[in-house]
């Protein structure tokens, strides 16, 4: 069996994962033309949530992994405006949004959490 990471146990991680899924599905039903534009930009946001959840993790001091989380969290929350314009566009509807965000939602409170454990640590210390 394969070594498991940390990171790969952490919920936060999970969701995220799934939410990049999320994301390459719904804009594979964009408009080709968006293929290098919002599409490329939605996909990217999404992955460097996770891709910033993994690397904080594996940092040594807390401000180094608050900070990661910080970026991912800011990684999220592009991936709602980016969104947002697709409904302006007409490429998702509202109800899928409003779906969206409900995920959303949940992974910005978990990585609300997972920061917070990290500032509590650097208070103790």
């Amino acid at each position: 069996m394969a070594k498991k990471y940390g990171f790969e146990k952490l919920e936060v991680y999970q969701d995220a994962r799934i939410y990049v899924r999320q994301v390459y599905l719904l804009t594979s039903t964009f408009s080709e033309k968006e293929k290098y534009g919002l599409c490329s930009q939605l996909q990217r946001a999404a992955v460097s949530i996770v891709s910033n959840i993994v690397e904080g993790t594996s940092r040594a001091s807390n401000k180094e992994k608050e900070r990661f989380i910080e970026i991912a969290y800011g990684s999220l929350l592009e991936t709602f405006c980016q969104f947002q314009i697709a409904v302006d566009l007409g490429y998702i509807q509202q109800p899928q949004l409003d779906e969206l965000q409900i995920q959303i939602d949940k992974i910005a409170n978990k990585l609300s959490a997972l920061k917070h454990s990290y500032s509590t640590l650097n208070v103790q210390r």
